[in-house]
């Protein structure tokens, strides 16, 4: 028995695969998504026993390396690691240039990765990963196939592709992307990554609901009140104007990672913890939200820029596009019929803090002399995401002393506390991948569900901006004070 401060760890059941050897070809292996991410949660997979001896990383893109070359690109990015560890890593890893446009280059490609097939009989299954902007993934795919770089032969020598998001800008752009995926690729072999799947608060979602018979009885319209989704951020688009200032920030959260988190949150529970089961849940849910048909003078959407945008490097003097939004959902189903979901995100807030909170109703009666029931304060449910992913739920007690005095305890739970370090999400999503699992990666009929629900708002904004305002924003607060009265019109407040 495991015990810090705080939680007690009576049991721990573990069931954790290890995957057999693979090739993993990453195209845009130089840029700073591999060398932030990927290449760090592979070495993180590599110290956890979780990376076989004989799998081999092909790093692919236009820069002229070698082998030894890119190794040492690559360990000024792992200096903070063991430099044994660092090393023997890196002996699994190799460089390949590739002109992406080039039909030749592929067959090379082919070659290449035969030479480096550990069981030398073309055996080895292989997972391809696109760290590319988006507009590449038709033309790399078509060539990856001509070259006969994802036929897979048997179900053994599977052949993956990862995708980045965005999945499309825009519902007709989403159509189309998937229409020339599937000219190549069948579903099973698509694994569209969202990053905010693989952090260890979202997927323990799936425990917290299903595994405790507590939760279940009151996950409904009777018991909870609201649910509050938060994504904010305290910096700016830093680095990353030119993609932000065509997606904004209904595109680049809204879209993908905040509908990803309401889905987990709401869904029905599955028949099974499988790929498709969870899945089918998860689209069944997007369809029951109401759908977004904002008019002028819609309270229920809200956006905003924070002040000094448009001073950014890369960005338009005039730009109209969203750093912030906030809006008001309804779920129309049994379970959650007239329960408000708020969502909100933003750039340039007051801190970092990505949290889904479930607060409860009041209690329909109160006993205590002089305190009514809407005196009391509401139980919450917090599930921290970042920066400190964790758990905590206030409750209302008696405070310490001889009077009744109450007020909000809240019991706390972070993963540090538990003494082992979790995996990235990166290093989770990667080891899924190798897994051939695809519970946490996002299916086809999901991503157009979601661009339907948003593509009203969208078409709005662009349509007629004189009836949905741009509301300006000082950095390093919480954003436009509309959103609050988003909550104030129904006798709320953002937790």
């Amino acid at each position: 028995m495991k015990q810090d401060n705080r939680i007690e760890w009576q049991e721990t059941l573990c069931v954790e695969q290890h995957p057999g050897p693979f090739q993993m070809v990453i195209f845009g292996a130089s840029g700073d998504l591999s060398r932030r991410k990927l290449f760090p949660s592979l070495l993180a997979l590599y110290q956890r026993g979780l990376l076989a001896e004989q799998t081999r990383i092909l790093g692919c893109g236009r820069q002229s390396f070698t082998d030894e070359s890119f190794r040492a690109h690559l360990a000024e990015g792992l200096s903070g690691e063991p430099p044994a560890q660092v090393k023997a890593f890196l002996s699994l890893v190799f460089y390949h240039a590739v002109d992406y446009a080039q039909a030749d280059a592929y067959q090379s490609l082919a070659r290449r990765l035969e030479d480096l097939d550990t069981c030398q009989r073309t055996c080895l299954p292989r997972l391809y990963y696109l760290a590319v902007p988006a507009t590449l993934y038709p033309d790399i795919t078509r060539e990856l196939h001509s070259a006969g770089l994802l036929h897979e032969a048997d179900a053994k020598s599977w052949r993956h592709v990862v995708f980045e998001k965005p999945f499309g800008f825009d519902l007709a752009g989403a159509k189309q992307l998937d229409q020339s995926l599937r000219q190549y690729l069948h579903e099973k072999q698509i694994y569209r990554i969202d990053h905010y799947l693989g952090k260890e608060t979202v997927q323990n979602i799936f425990l917290l609901r299903f595994a405790n018979v507590i939760f279940e009885p009151i996950w409904n319209a009777h018991y909870i009140d609201n649910i509050q989704i938060t994504a904010a951020e305290a910096i700016g688009v830093e680095n990353r104007a030119g993609y932000f200032d065509q997606a904004g920030i209904l595109r680049d959260m809204f879209q993908n990672h905040m509908l990803e988190m309401l889905s987990l949150v709401a869904m029905e529970c599955p028949s099974t913890f499988a790929a498709d089961a969870v899945r089918d849940e998860k689209v069944k849910l997007l369809r029951s939200i109401r759908p977004l048909l904002p008019t002028a003078g819609t309270a229920g959407i809200v956006r905003g820029q924070y002040d000094g945008y448009r001073r950014e490097p890369g960005v338009p003097a005039e730009s109209q596009t969203e750093t912030y939004a906030a809006l008001r959902l309804y779920i129309d189903n049994m379970r959650w019929k007239g329960v408000p979901f708020y969502l909100r995100a933003g750039k340039k807030l007051a801190r970092k803090n990505t949290a889904i909170n479930v607060v409860f109703k009041h209690v329909p009666h109160s006993i205590f002399p002089n305190i009514p029931a809407k005196a009391l304060q509401q139980d919450v449910l917090h599930l921290r995401i970042q920066p400190a992913e964790g758990m905590g739920l206030t409750l209302q007690a008696k405070m310490a002393g001889p009077k009744l005095c109450m007020g909000a305890m809240t019991l706390n739970y972070n993963y540090l506390d538990s003494g082992e370090k979790p995996l990235d999400a990166y290093a989770r999503l990667l080891l899924d991948c190798s897994l051939v699992d695809q519970t946490l990666f996002i299916r086809s009929d999901i991503i157009l569900a979601a661009w339907e629900l948003y593509q009203p708002v969208l078409d709005w904004w662009e349509n007629q901006p004189q009836d949905s305002p741009l509301l300006t924003y000082a950095p390093g607060g919480n954003g436009p004070a509309q959103a609050d009265a988003l909550l104030a019109t129904d006798g709320r407040q953002w937790v």
